[in-house]
């Protein structure tokens, strides 16, 4: 019997990454985890500058190689422009993190049309959208880490986040999906699914609400960023090649 080896390509450079909303919240973490190992990350915002500024700024005094790219992910025509920067500016990319997310929280009674296309929109389109751009530029080098970060609510639902819960399950299909057309492609793809994490977002529920969440938490506490960063640096690494189509879940045990 033949044993294949592993798929890597042979390129000298530091790897690319691109991270979409890759300068608050999870996505800074990951930005600022995969820039400190090395990775030039290109980070992606829609409207906050300023944040992605002072990020970018704060990893290049640290030694880190960071460029930032405004662009909304739910418009398909931002996400080929950013790509395309992206490619001009480095050549390459070897590494998506499609992290991006909104939400528009209500029940399925008071939700509009539009509050659940706005959700859809962002959070699984702009998946397919950035994805599709970097595809065929990864299929031929030979080598890929896609990453999509999901939810906890992907999996277990949420009273008032159907449309968020929709989205972030949609995730798994098409991760699952996606990671068998491009195997022998040497690119992988997996999911990500945090739990609640301490963040801005997490940060506005009102105390006696988040209190209750955390009390169904069996580790007993909010998750952090950087632990969703370190799950993000496993799977992209170059010795991950025979993980694929995986859903890893960092939420303390709410969901097992």
């Amino acid at each position: 019997m033949t044993t294949a080896a592993p798929a890597t390509d042979t390129h000298p450079e530091p790897r690319t990454a691109i991270v979409t909303g890759g300068a608050r919240g999870i996505g800074a973490a990951i930005t600022t985890a995969l820039a400190k190992q090395g990775v030039h990350v290109a980070a992606g915002y829609s409207s906050n500058s300023k944040a992605a500024e002072e990020l970018a700024e704060k990893l290049r005094a640290e030694g880190g190689s960071v460029s930032i790219h405004q662009g909304n992910v739910g418009d398909p025509e931002d996400c080929r422009r950013v790509v395309s920067e992206v490619l001009e500016q480095r050549g390459r990319v070897d590494i998506l993190v499609n992290n991006a997310g909104i939400t528009v929280d209500k029940t399925v009674r008071k939700m509009t049309v539009e509050d659940w296309h706005a959700v859809m929109r962002v959070n699984l389109s702009g998946a397919f959208y950035m994805t599709k751009n970097v595809l065929d530029h990864m299929t031929g080098n030979s080598f890929g880490r896609i990453v999509n970060i999901s939810s906890v609510i992907g999996e277990s639902g949420g009273i008032g986040q159907a449309n968020y819960a929709a989205s972030k399950s949609g995730l798994f299909g098409f991760s699952k999906s996606l990671a068998q057309e491009v195997a022998r492609k040497g690119v992988t793809v997996n999911c990500v699914a945090p739990g609640y994490i301490e963040t801005e977002m997490v940060a506005a529920i009102p105390e006696k609400v988040l209190d209750k969440l955390i009390a169904k938490v069996p580790i007993g506490r909010l998750g952090q960023a950087r632990e969703i960063a370190r799950a993000v640096q496993f799977l992209v690494d170059d010795d991950a090649g025979y993980i694929t189509g995986s859903v890893i879940s960092v939420n303390g045990g709410l969901d097992m």
